[in-house]
């Protein structure tokens, strides 16, 4: 079972372009988020249009998408109650 955890966004840490031939460049983004009491680096790189304040789901280190507050607020809920 895969488990994407919500973690509202602190800093913005590491911004990196990478030229390639031929492509896009590619836009690398890190930074910190917190969820709950605790707060960990995450890869950014697939949000690239999250600011410092929003809520994000992570999933293995990787922020997959960008989620209102009142979203992250009910995932917390809901994994509370499977915990109880």
């Amino acid at each position: 079972m895969c488990l994407g955890v919500p973690g509202r966004i602190e800093k913005i840490s590491t911004t990196e372009v990478i030229h390639l031939p031929d492509r896009a460049d590619l836009i690398l983004r890190g930074g910190f988020v917190r969820f709950g009491g605790i707060m960990k680096e995450v890869n950014l790189t697939y949000v690239p249009e999250a600011v410092v304040g929003d809520y994000v789901l992570v999933h293995v280190g990787f922020a997959i998408t960008r989620l209102k507050k009142d979203e992250a607020d009910l995932i917390y809920q809901t994994l509370g109650e499977l915990g109880d």
